[in-house]
């Protein structure tokens, strides 16, 4: 038998070939050795972390430990390692952890956690659970502030470790959970953000809300928001945010930033040709220590005086700033801006963007709603001075909407008849007249389809008990609603009776005047009528015949003196017939072809029957040649 102190490596070759392990009667007897001496080594062993122990049954069943080498754990693990003795003294710790916490190992190794001031383990929380740490692992989370401002956030794991010698110890791994952790927030602020945005009332100030939500995503900032708008064609500050921001600027400035007009349309016009597509991603401007491409001042479009840009700059040590458009669907709504002070990097890019977007998207509704609610405005303004009654009518027969002019004509209101059952009723207060306009209307919608106008003239009774006669006209919406006009025609019918009256008077004083037409035109004597002006406006038959004219059209439009041998007498004698007078006597006339022949001529007045002259008639007839 070798000798005793030899046993530990023997159990330790004898385990290797054993994966599924052996008790301590199998390990005496295949080493042939003494139970109890194996089993005094085995606790040691244990105790050691050379081998692991598991009861099966009433047995313990041991095995080799399957340890992963400390130096290789340290070296190829990414989180940041730490290991501690019982005296909480530091007794390894990784590149990765001297890299972060920026010390060398020379400085941290042999300090003890509690005074090495270390970031993170050496705080409050990271000591409760070391020092608390007893037989189990424990995992805790650790919120680190960073000297910027920003945070970080760690998993902490506190194992419990024996080293080789038997003595225990503590290893502690950090893990930065920093980007999952954020990542889980910013899913949660967008959430929270895109519910606010939703139920922000509508006379809510949406774009300090933008400006308060940019300020938890980049604490430590300064932020603007500006809008556009776009009828105006210009940009004005809306709100700003940051400690002492807004006072300070005003004291540079001399005034409130807020309602500052910027002419920044100048990007969107030649040279710049910025388009709001363009304007919709992030982008980066430098101010200091030289402008990587425009200046404070340039941004700011000669706006702000070149002094007040710097003293702003120096007040609040910008260094650069973040800006994007508030774009959605190639529509610019305004620009948000980031001041980040030296030291200082725009975290959470991403979610910037998402919520802007979220941002963009709600100023467009709210748009939207409002030029809704301006055309319905308009709308409800258009039909409420309408000469014309107009009426909604949903499905269920009930007034939705009524103008005034709708009131002033029926007298009667939603508030006395809300449905068109109770309406009609107080309208046609005639069983009999209801029914037939009941039926009417009911018969024009079975025969029509949606968009499809139903006229129809009603004799009814208004509130003052008057009579009027209504033109209706009935169309169906495609969502079933009805749309009513009516238009009083009381006074138009009666004045279309009077026409019609008058029509027929007029026909009759037409046959007179056509049988007194044909009468002229029948007669032997030659007849001619003038107008005020002396011009012929009509010759019978014997009249052109007379003169030898083949057609009307060639006397009709000629002055009547130019028919006689003596113009000027005969201008005279039209005169004369036109102040009222007659005249009666023998004219020689000239026909066409230019000979000469006597008649006897009778001019006298056209008198109407306000006794005004209307013009002249001429008879006349050819003397006998002797």
């Amino acid at each position: 038998m070798q000798p005793d102190q030899d046993l530990p490596g023997r159990i330790l070759r004898t385990l290797k070939f054993r994966p599924k392990g052996m008790t301590i009667t199998e390990i005496a007897r295949a080493l042939g050795a003494n139970r109890n001496s194996v089993s005094r080594h085995l606790e040691v062993m244990q105790a050691e972390g050379q081998v692991e122990a598991r009861l099966v049954g009433n047995a313990k069943v041991y095995s080799v430990a399957q340890r992963i080498p400390l130096s290789a754990f340290l070296c190829f693990t990414k989180n940041l390692i730490l290991v501690l003795d019982a005296d909480l003294t530091i007794v390894q710790a990784n590149d990765q952890c001297l890299r972060r916490f920026r010390r060398t190992k020379d400085e941290i190794v042999g300090c003890n956690i509690r005074d090495a001031a270390l970031p993170v383990v050496s705080s409050p929380e990271a000591l409760a659970v070391v020092e608390g740490l007893e037989r189990e692992q424990v995992i805790a989370e650790i919120q680190h502030r960073r000297d910027d401002g920003s945070e970080s956030f760690y998993q902490m794991q506190a194992i419990p470790t024996t080293f080789e010698g038997g003595e225990k110890g503590c290893t502690v791994v950090l893990e930065d959970i920093t980007e999952r952790k954020q990542y889980i927030r910013n899913t949660m602020f967008l959430a929270r953000t895109a519910t606010d945005l939703v139920d922000l009332p509508p006379v809510g100030d949406i774009y300090q809300y933008i400006v308060d939500r940019l300020m938890e995503l980049a604490p430590g900032t300064y932020i603007f928001i500006i809008s556009y708008d776009e009828p105006d064609r210009q940009f004005v500050v809306q709100a700003v945010g940051g400690e002492g921001f807004r006072e300070g600027v005003t004291a540079l400035l001399g005034r409130d930033p807020l309602g500052l007009i910027l002419p920044v349309t100048r990007l969107l016009e030649a040279p710049y040709n910025e388009t709001p597509l363009l304007l919709r991603g992030l982008r980066e401007f430098v101010f200091r220590p030289e402008p990587s491409s425009w200046s404070f001042y340039d941004l700011c479009f000669g706006v702000v005086p070149q002094e007040v840009c710097e003293a702003i700059l120096s007040r609040f040590n910008i260094v650069k700033t973040c800006i994007i458009g508030l774009v959605w669907r190639e529509q610019l709504f305004g620009i948000a801006g980031i001041f980040l002070p030296a030291g200082r990097e725009l975290e959470n890019r991403e979610t910037v963007e998402s919520f802007v977007r979220q941002a963009s998207i709600a100023l467009a509704r709210r748009e939207t709603a409002q030029q809704l609610r301006l055309s319905e405005a308009r709308f409800r303004g258009m039909v409420d001075s309408s000469p014309f009654g107009v009426a909604l009518i949903d499905r269920e027969g009930r007034f939705v909407y009524v103008n005034r002019r709708f009131v002033e004509i029926f007298g009667y209101g939603p508030d006395e008849a809300p449905t068109v059952a109770e309406w009609t009723r107080l309208i046609f207060p005639d069983e009999e007249a209801r029914q037939e306009a009941l039926g009417a209307w009911r018969s024009d919608l079975e025969r029509s389809v949606p968009g499809q106008v139903r006229p129809r003239t009603f004799t009814v009774r208004c509130r003052d008990r008057s009579r009027k006669t209504i033109l209706s006209r009935f169309v169906t919406l495609c969502d079933g609603t009805e749309y009513s006009t009516c238009e009083d025609i009381t006074e138009e019918t009666r004045a279309y009776r009077l026409l019609v009256a008058d029509i027929a008077d007029l026909r009759r004083r037409e046959q007179e005047m056509l049988l007194k037409d044909r009468a002229i035109a029948c007669t032997g004597r030659a007849v001619a009528l003038l107008a005020p002006d002396g011009v012929v406006t009509y010759a019978n038959a014997a009249y052109l015949a007379l003169w030898n004219y083949p057609t009307a059209e060639e006397v009709r439009g000629s002055h009547f003196s130019r028919f006689w041998e003596e113009p000027e007498e005969m201008r005279e004698i039209i005169r004369m017939v036109l102040d009222g007078g007659s005249w009666h006597g023998e004219r020689a006339g000239i026909r066409n072809g230019g000979a000469k022949f006597r008649v006897d001529l009778l001019a006298t007045p056209i008198i109407g029957e306000d006794g005004r002259v209307l013009g002249m008639m001429a008879a006349v007839t050819a003397r006998a040649v002797t």
